[in-house]
């Protein structure tokens, strides 16, 4: 009986993600259902824990409550609710199911029950099918006797993870999801849990943590995630833009000035340092900080005092500092344009990000996320990927990263609307609409040759003409100063800031 071998589950020793996922699949082979999916409540959200029958990207989606009607009536009530198969309330689910099939399908039945723990509502169950009829009375009554060993299966979980001492687990993928608790880092591969496992290791000490990686991985929200993880979790966490800072200015960014230190300084200012005071520091771009800051920065780490501009007299702070760079530091100790000593001072823990070519099939999750982000920005009723978009998806080499994902799911939503899918069907983006195949150089290329072209060839809008030359020519200065942005900045002449700025319209960031 399905009762045992849910008590069975509760009484031996499994990893969480493991005992989650056992449960889903004793439901889905009980209701003999389309899906079933565990969900736990996380502010307004519902986060997908553990699921069986929906395709891999439905696992990084985040299904705001207040934007899924079906969602809120199974939170609002203790008893399990169903919904008629012509109920015209949405289904988070619709086209998301695994068929195995190419077409997008609707979901005709579904009933869920709300989860609560200690007293507290913790989250969700739902099942889910493509055929009416599939819960019927008796399937309904049989959801109602199961819940209480659900939510058993589920404290069992929770007394576990918090005797682990919010530790990750050793095996199972999905133990990250269950784990982390700020919503930022998504991804079930073997190298972002032998990450996640390191870092959660170092986040509970005062190291300083060097993290590296190219331009797009995220390195900012794994520096969210160290501080979240950190005992300065309730403290602030202060981000400066090392490469967006003025040499002129920066000493005075980062550790303040007194009243008259130079022209124009008519009040006292407090640097990034003191707004840290008792939390951490994130120096991003630490790279390009001019050598002169970076000697009072390592006097700063060495005894815990800063010397505001102007000031006579030193103050102490307590600050720890995360850095990020997706430069070569040690090549650039090598070339006199950082400081030795400074460099291992910050890179007593280094972190190296993976590129997102490396993280197997975190690709499909992450674009899950931003398909429903999108969806809800756009008021979809559903968008999901093809088949061929997942093998595109997966067999592209993503120079940019997570970032260029994001812009490519963004521009494939709004090329879909353009022409003019309806936002109240299940809509599906196929390979050609994320257009991985093209390159900027290409469209240059079509400019550089319009002088030659025939009457009544297609020439490109003057502003598409522009955002090439000028997308080219970046790409270049990049390509020349090996990814270093102040640099690149100097070969083009511009200020660095407004070149960053410039790069992010251009979707080059």
């Amino acid at each position: 009986m399905m009762e045992e071998a849910l008590l069975a589950d509760l009484i031996t020793e499994l990893p969480n993600a493991v005992r989650l996922q056992r449960l889903v699949h004793t439901l889905h082979q009980r209701f003999r259902c389309g899906a079933v999916v565990l969900l736990r409540l996380d502010d307004d959200s519902l986060r997908p824990l553990a699921a069986v029958g929906l395709v891999q990207e439905a696992l990084g989606r985040r299904f705001v409550v207040a934007q899924h009607p079906r969602l809120a009536a199974i939170l609002s009530q203790r008893e399990p609710t169903w919904f008629e198969p012509d109920s015209r309330l949405p289904d988070p689910y619709d086209g998301l199911l695994d068929a195995r099939v190419g077409e997008p399908l609707p979901v005709h039945d579904c009933m869920g029950v709300s989860l609560y723990v200690e007293g507290k509502l913790w989250g969700a169950l739902t099942l889910d099918a493509l055929h009416a009829g599939t819960f019927d009375d008796e399937a309904r009554r049989d959801l109602q006797r199961y819940t209480l060993v659900i939510e058993a299966a589920v404290r069992v979980t929770r007394l576990e993870h918090e005797n682990r001492g919010l530790r990750l687990a050793r095996t199972d993928a999905l133990e990250t999801s269950l784990v982390q608790d700020d919503g930022e880092i998504l991804g079930h591969s073997t190298v972002i849990r032998e990450l996640l496992r390191e870092l959660q290791v170092v986040a509970d000490s005062e190291l300083p943590v060097l993290l590296l990686g190219e331009t797009g991985v995220g390195k900012e929200l794994f520096a969210r995630w160290l501080h979240r993880h950190s005992r300065r979790r309730n403290k602030p966490l202060v981000h400066v833009n090392c490469a967006a800072l003025p040499e002129s200015l920066a000493e005075s960014e980062l550790f303040g000035h007194v009243k008259g230190a130079f022209s124009g300084a008519t009040t006292d200012r407090p640097g990034r340092f003191d707004a840290a005071n008792g939390g951490t520091l994130l120096l991003d771009e630490v790279g390009e900080l001019p050598l002169t800051v970076q000697a009072k920065l390592l006097r700063t780490l060495q005894n815990g005092e800063i010397q505001r501009l102007g000031a006579d007299k030193p103050r102490q702070v307590d600050v720890r500092i995360i850095a990020a760079t997706n430069r070569n530091l040690r090549e650039s100790v090598r070339d006199g344009h950082f400081r030795a000593d400074l460099y291992h001072r910050l890179s007593v823990y280094p972190a190296p990000i993976p590129p997102l070519r490396e993280r197997d099939n975190d690709v499909l999750i992450l674009a899950g996320h931003f398909l429903e982000l999108n969806r809800a920005r756009l008021g979809l009723r559903s968008v999901r990927l093809s088949p061929a978009a997942e093998r595109a998806l997966l067999g592209y080499a993503w120079p940019g990263n997570v970032r260029e994902l994001e812009h490519v799911i963004s521009r494939a939503a709004l090329r879909l609307l353009s022409r003019g899918a309806s936002r109240s069907e299940i809509l599906t983006l196929e390979a050609e609409m994320l257009d991985l195949d093209s390159r900027p150089e290409n469209a240059v290329a079509a400019v550089v040759a319009a002088d030659s072209l025939a009457p009544g060839d297609v020439i490109l809008p003057l502003r598409e003409t522009v955002d090439a030359s000028q997308r080219q020519a970046i790409i270049q200065a990049l390509e020349a100063s090996g990814e270093n942005w102040a640099q690149a900045a100097r070969l083009l002449d511009v200020d660095p800031s407004n070149l960053h700025k410039l790069a992010r319209r251009l979707k080059l960031k």
